[in-house]
């Protein structure tokens, strides 16, 4: 039994609707383009000295594919671990305290993947 407004918005039992299905299907097939970008990059690497493989990394091309292949695979975390938490936690409190904590883990690994490759880009 569905509402006019949770169908006009898409809405499901959990107010969540569709979005978190359409957020891993995107970032799941980004991420798979994406590491075959990485795999590539990283195949072509084999064998090459540390100055070569930190100027391929730093060239703008590499760099954007290590960024966006960093941020697509935080958010698909992100977004995993939201749906386990919200799935098997019902504890309220603590399921609050683990989504904060989702969320923290997440933008710190993002942070620090995306500032590796940014100092390899400008230089340390």
């Amino acid at each position: 039994m569905r509402t006019p407004l949770g169908r006009v918005l898409h809405l499901g039992a959990a107010g969540g609707g569709t979005e978190h299905f359409w957020r891993m299907r995107v970032t799941g097939a980004a991420n798979f383009l994406l590491v075959v970008a990485f795999i590539a990059i990283m195949v072509s690497l084999v064998g090459r000295s540390h100055a070569d493989i930190v100027a391929t990394i730093g060239s703008p091309l590499a760099s954007a594919v290590f960024v966006l292949l960093i941020l697509s695979v935080a958010i698909h975390m992100r977004s995993g671990i939201q749906i386990a938490i919200e799935d098997y936690i019902h504890n309220e409190p603590l399921k609050i305290g683990l989504l904060l904590l989702a969320t923290f883990f997440s933008a710190a690994i993002a942070a620090v993947g995306v500032i590796a490759v940014l100092s390899m880009t400008f230089g340390s």
